[in-house]
């Protein structure tokens, strides 16, 4: 559709996608969402209806022409809730009153739609872009662009956010807190009038960020109410919210959180946001449907098999020598690792966590031939290999911050709180950013490395130019990311996982530059089964890393059986942190058995749909995954903990085919097969059985009783016997 700018009234535009339709009134001057939710079909005659759904009913202390809120909230239009836009020119023109100036519309229903409108605000002599955009997945997506139009003086931007209207049948929220070593943990609260704010401040996305900010209808779980979900795509300082204001409105929304001073737009210059993600869905797996589709649908999406890795930090932590490593790989290739990554500790002056951040050299101490032998002889055993780094951190304690400490990032003079004995390296600072870029760069063409692990192990406290004083978390994203894309331009095979104490910088935006994240450092398996299931609800098996730790986790000294984490570790992108020169010679052939498990389920997992049942319980769950076709799925049922009924039910196993009939095959990988199992296994465990999907997703099975932290796999396989679907057979 051509630029419009026809002052005349337009009719609403309406968007549609997959189960998602999205109403917008292009008439005000900022484009408002009025419907944002399930698929409609809309008749001529609708018209006139969709033109009342921007009206408000106020009482008589209302502001008169009150309305509607736009994407960006005006107080000049009548909105008393967070604005949209926060900013002001030496102490004035702190509010904004924009103009339509014209939108166009591109793309067709069922595919992207890109609408893109402009307004204008002459006395603040500011513009607006506002693009609102509906995939194909039927995931929204919102950003705003501010552009300073004075010829001569600046604009200081101090926020800008941007808001989705919800229902008032959005009652209740689901956000997450968390730490490091339990990210991802769940909290539920009913949404209250005023704001619900999570903002982050830590400079990267955090341990404890709400990935979704979900609203729903009351108690919605996973199959269960209407959902309407948001994300906040930033890898700095970042806030998202739900706020329930006057007239009734709610809605949810977020944006860049910026520090004072960073952002000062000079006549001409543009701030734009970063995009606002939004899902709905009837349940929380198809609003994880929706995000699944969209990031399988990028360009830069993995395609090869996910290969199983192995990394060496949980077992040789800093103890290197090629000697052992070389070992290591050797026992990696017997179980059937496909990737070897080395981790912290290669590098010069790195025999401890106190040292050597930012020498990025290969130790002559450690390794007197270089990295050489070692990438030669894990290639030689049929494995790609990768390394750790930490580009943007930096040791007090290392020949680069006794060369260039005005690198370091600090208010001034003094140097910030350490965090793991080190600090932030300025990368707004070009020649620290050339530095860093060809360290690494260069290591990579000399080995020709297929693979970086790359780590984020503190918090931006206080995170400022040394020089000037100056903030400059936003700057240090951006460069971040442009860190990463010229490494990817210059070595197009490099693959890179997010990796930030574990799990602090999952992000839509940091996923458009890496190709897994680290869900947490974290590998109890128990820890995992939540960490896991949480993280799935943004991201796709396939992104998320998940290893199989020794007996007993370093981090948690729980003692695990190996199938219970490998079982765990099987519905993530698989790997291995664990020495396995101390395994026992049945262990390391058990693990071989769940590693070709993995290659033969990978596919499916990774491509198919996450579906988890609302069983009642807690302490017992029941996911998995069913492939494109329908004709096969893989579930687990898993005990998190003893039941406080005593005795399970019948849990349903929801998404399958309803006209295909699925024969249950058993996965038993493990010699203590039926002693998993409190009161022996039901009966289809051991009894070839099939059943229709229907059942299974009406009826369920019956579940094992099984002792705690065990999980039972078992896979649904088209039997061949289609159900009859002109008769009903009801039981």
């Amino acid at each position: 559709m051509s630029l419009t700018t026809d002052s005349r009234p337009v009719r609403p535009l309406v968007l549609a996608a997959g189960p998602t339709s999205v109403v917008v009134d292009v008439s005000a001057a900022v484009p408002r969402v009025l419907h944002w939710g399930r698929r409609t079909t809309l008749q001529p005659s609708d018209e006139p209806f969709l033109r009342t759904l921007a009206e408000l009913q106020t009482g008589a202390d209302g502001l008169h022409g009150a309305g509607f809120p736009s994407v960006l909230p005006e107080q000049s239009a009548g909105w008393m809730g967070l604005p949209g836009l926060e900013g002001h020119r030496d102490g004035t023109t702190f509010s904004s009153r924009f103009v339509a100036d014209g939108w166009e519309l591109s793309g067709e229903p069922g595919q992207q739609q890109t609408l893109v409108a402009q307004a204008v605000d002459s006395d603040a002599q500011l513009a607006l872009t506002t693009t609102v955009e509906l995939l194909a997945s039927g995931v929204l997506r919102l950003s705003a662009a501010i552009t300073n139009t004075a010829p001569e003086s600046a604009y200081t931007v101090d926020a800008v956010r941007l808001v989705l209207p919800v229902p008032s049948e959005a009652q209740e929220l689901l956000d997450f807190t968390g730490r490091h070593l339990r990210e991802r943990s769940p909290q539920r609260h009913p949404f209250v009038a005023g704001t619900h704010l999570r903002e982050g401040r830590r400079g990267r996305t955090g341990s404890d960020a709400s990935i979704l900010l979900a609203a729903g209808t009351p108690s919605f779980g996973f199959r269960t109410g209407e959902v309407w979900a948001v994300h906040t795509a930033w890898s700095g300082n970042h806030a998202t919210f739900a706020e329930l204001g006057l007239a009734g409105l709610r809605v949810l929304g977020g944006g860049e959180l910026l520090l004072p001073g960073e952002v000062v737009l000079a006549p001409g210059e543009k701030y734009t946001t970063p995009w606002l993600y939004a899902a709905h869905g009837e349940g929380l797996d198809q609003v994880a449907g929706a995000f699944h589709d969209t990031l399988r649908a990028r360009g830069t999406h993995p395609t090869s098999p996910r290969p199983v890795v192995l990394n060496t930090w949980e077992a040789v932590y800093f103890d290197h020598d090629l000697e052992s490593l070389t070992e290591l790989a050797q026992y990696g290739a017997r179980v059937g690792a496909e990737r070897f990554v080395l981790d912290d500790g290669w590098f010069r002056h790195r025999r401890s966590d106190r040292a050597g951040l930012g020498d990025w050299q290969v130790d002559p101490e450690v390794w007197p031939k270089g990295l050489g032998p070692l990438v030669d002889a894990v290639r030689e055993l049929g494995m790609e290999f990768g390394l750790w780094f930490e580009p943007e951190m930096v040791n007090e304690d290392s020949d680069l911050a006794r060369a260039h400490p005005g690198w370091i990032m600090a208010p001034g003079d003094r140097l910030p709180l350490r965090g793991r004995y080190q600090q932030v390296l300025n990368l707004t600072i070009p020649d620290a950013f050339d530095h860093v870029l060809q360290a690494i760069s260069s290591l990579v063409a000399e080995h020709r490395i297929d693979y970086l692990k790359w780590d984020h192990n503190r918090d931006l406290v206080e995170a400022g130019d040394r020089s000037t004083g100056a903030p400059r978390v936003h700057a240090q994203t951006a460069a971040v990311y442009a860190l990463m894309d010229e490494l990817r331009r210059r070595h197009p095979w490099l693959e890179i996982e997010s990796c930030s104490s574990g799990g602090g910088r999952v992000d839509l935006e940091i996923l458009q530059r890496t190709d897994r994240v680290w869900a947490s450092d974290c590998i109890d398996a128990l820890e995992r089964q939540q960490i896991q299931r949480w993280t799935g609800l943004l991201l796709p098996p396939e992104l998320v890393g998940a290893h199989v730790g020794a007996p007993t986790a370093h981090t948690t000294h729980r003692t695990h059986s190996l199938a219970f984490r490998a079982a765990t570790a099987l519905f993530g992108h698989f790997g291995i942190e664990w020495d396995l020169r101390t395994a026992s010679a049945g262990e390391l052939d058990e693990l071989a058995a769940w590693v070709q498990l993995y290659k033969q389920e990978r596919a499916l997992i990774h491509s198919g749909t996450a579906v988890h049942s609302d069983y009642s319980d807690d302490a017992l769950w029941a996911h998995g995954y069913v492939c494109p076709l329908g004709d096969r799925a893989i579930f687990a049922f898993v005990a998190m903990a003893t039941t406080a009924a005593g005795r399970p039910g019948r849990i349903r196993l929801p998404g399958l085919r309803p006209d295909v009939s699925y024969r249950i095959e058993p996965v038993e990988l493990s010699a203590a097969a039926l002693t998993r199992t409190a009161a022996g296994p039901p009966s289809w465990w051991t009894e070839s059985t099939a059943v229709s999907g229907r059942l299974l997703g009406e009826i369920g099975l019956q579940a094992p009783m099984l002792y705690p932290e065990q999980a039972l796999l078992f896979r649904l396989v088209d039997d061949l016997q289609t159900i009859d679907t002109t008769t009903e057979n009801r039981i």
